[in-house]
């Protein structure tokens, strides 16, 4: 492919796209060029969950690297973090690329390389798709997956009385913005994982599965638009409320970041861009649940109850918790920007 990486998808038209890019890379895929992708020959009885989600500006884009991988990769793990949400196993993605006509083919491959790379560390596949020509860049997809019948996981099921659990490591995304721009510093090879981290996020797609199948799990919706914003959603569907604590556990590169930034963990925790997951599970199944996942090397905390009364409280004291949400349709929208003001809005709430 070396020599047409230099072409544009506009000089390749859609057939020569077909050839020179695609076949290549998917032929060996079942279906391909059929109009129909093939997911999976199901051979029992299974539920069938779909998810579909367009992918904004990765954050790491906007720091100096406007490398198209990031975005693959992105668009891969927001979609099957939804899957991992419904505590479902992956069965493949159906992709939507529209890509202005002067994308170089090697700006293309490595758009195919992110999701591709992707769906590969998450032991699934891209299964089919298209592409089309416009004028700027938008990125879509549709992820399949399948549950044990009886153990799909929604938003609704919680209890008062229930705990929440955050599974992953939160913090990555945003504490390599925070080195990014100079309110932290760490030696070569410790800034380099952590960047590396940020812009490799993974869907917990076992942490899902290992709750969802022997029912330790009753409820829960994945972190995309901040800590903040998943609680109060659960905790409306629920007809709840949620008492957090604000003492959380942070990897030591992120938490040594906080800490120079002059920041503490929660503030780092409640962002978004981590892909962790909020679990509602019964108060005797926290150790269980716990046990479970760390045994399988996922890292889980406890980090608040639900509550009868709807309000949303952070700390020993109770306070009233008016977080940091990512919500479309609204000022806090993601549309990219400048960094620096990124940050500020960012950390401004508490």
């Amino acid at each position: 492919m070396s020599g047409a990486s230099e072409l544009c998808l506009g000089d390749l038209g859609e057939r020569g796209i077909q050839e020179r890019v695609l076949k290549p890379r998917y032929a060996s895929t079942e279906g391909f060029g059929d109009d129909s992708a093939l997911l999976a020959k199901v051979t029992s009885p299974s539920e069938l969950v779909a998810t579909t989600d367009s992918c904004p500006t990765p954050l790491v884009n906007l720091f100096g690297e406007p490398d198209l991988y990031h975005a693959g990769w992105l668009l891969a793990t927001i979609n099957l973090s939804d899957l991992a949400a419904a505590g479902a196993e992956p069965l493949g993605l159906v992709v939507n690329y529209t890509l202005p006509k002067t994308t170089t083919v090697a700006d293309f491959e490595r758009l195919l390389d992110g999701v591709d790379d992707c769906c590969a560390a998450h032991g699934t596949h891209v299964a089919g798709g298209d592409i089309r020509d416009g004028a700027a860049i938008h990125l879509s997809a549709t992820a399949i997956g399948r549950c044990v019948p009886g153990t799909r996981l929604r938003r609704s099921g919680a209890r008062a009385g229930d705990r929440l659990l955050l599974v992953g490591a939160p913090g990555h995304l945003w504490a390599a913005a925070l080195l990014k721009t100079g309110q932290a510093t760490l030696p070569p090879p410790e800034a380099e994982e952590l960047w590396r981290r940020a812009s490799r996020p993974m869907a917990q797609l076992k942490a899902g599965q290992l709750l969802a199948t022997p029912g330790l799990a009753r409820a829960a919706m994945d972190v995309s638009d901040g800590l903040f914003a998943t609680v109060r959603t659960l905790c409306e569907a629920n007809g709840l409320g949620a008492a957090l604590s604000a003492e959380f556990q942070l990897d030591a590169l992120v938490a040594a970041v906080a800490g120079q930034a002059g920041l503490l963990p929660f503030d780092l925790a409640q962002t978004w861009g981590d892909w962790g997951l909020v679990v509602v599970v019964r108060a005797e199944d926290v150790e269980l649940a716990s046990k479970t996942l760390r045994e399988e090397g996922v890292a889980a905390q406890e980090i608040g109850t639900l509550t009868a009364s709807e309000q949303l409280t952070l700390g020993a004291e109770n306070a009233p918790w008016r977080g940091v949400a990512q919500e479309r349709f609204s000022a806090s929208s993601w549309h990219g920007g400048e960094p620096s003001t990124l940050i500020t809005d960012m950390f401004k709430a508490r």
